[in-house]
């Protein structure tokens, strides 16, 4: 077995890569060690349980479906941005089948903190990107929003509409981009 030591980015790139063609049973500290050609010590270097190196991949997996695109104008306008999410959501489930659901329901569990605390930190960037979309969105009309109704209520909505289109498989953001339509514009 080759020793070298490898990088935590190659690691969480292989175990990806694993979940993509064998599943999410196939990520454990020795299929990941072999699969990368170091020794299972080299794996522990950065990563102290299988808990740990689940709940980075997992966490790499959020990154890589929702990776910042090239292209800025996706974040000048409501609509853009709603469809290039919808876009990664389709990617995500295409790339990781299963993974919104399985991940999400099992990091709900109370003995996996961490996984679940990480789940809503990318959770809350993405959501944090919304609203910068909502407030700087020039089409919207200046009297969209009210102290009741927020930026941030109305990206806790999107949100959870696209959440729920993850659950039922539905990667089509028409239905969210009239609701956008008939509420800002």
């Amino acid at each position: 077995m080759n020793t070298i030591v490898t990088s935590k980015q190659e690691i969480l790139k292989t175990s990806r890569e694993l979940i993509q063609q064998q599943g999410w049973s196939a990520v454990s500290i020795r299929s990941v060690a072999s699969a990368c050609g170091v020794s299972v010590g080299s794996i522990y270097n950065y990563f102290d349980s299988k808990a740990e190196l689940i709940t980075a991949t997992v966490e790499s997996v959020w990154c890589e479906i929702f990776h910042r695109p090239e292209d800025d104008a996706v974040f000048q306008d409501v609509q853009t941005c709603i469809t290039w999410m919808y876009g990664r959501i389709a990617y995500g489930c295409t790339q990781y089948p299963g993974f919104f659901n399985l991940h999400s329901l099992g990091f709900m569990r109370e003995e996996k903190k961490d996984g679940k605390r990480r789940m809503q930190q990318t959770w809350q960037h993405i959501l944090a990107g919304l609203c910068t979309v909502l407030k700087q969105d020039a089409k919207i009309r200046p009297n969209a929003f009210t102290p009741q109704f927020t930026p941030e209520k109305f990206a806790d909505v999107l949100f959870s509409l696209m959440l729920s289109a993850l659950l039922r498989q539905d990667y089509d953001p028409s239905a969210v981009l009239e609701i956008v339509r008939r509420t800002l514009y």
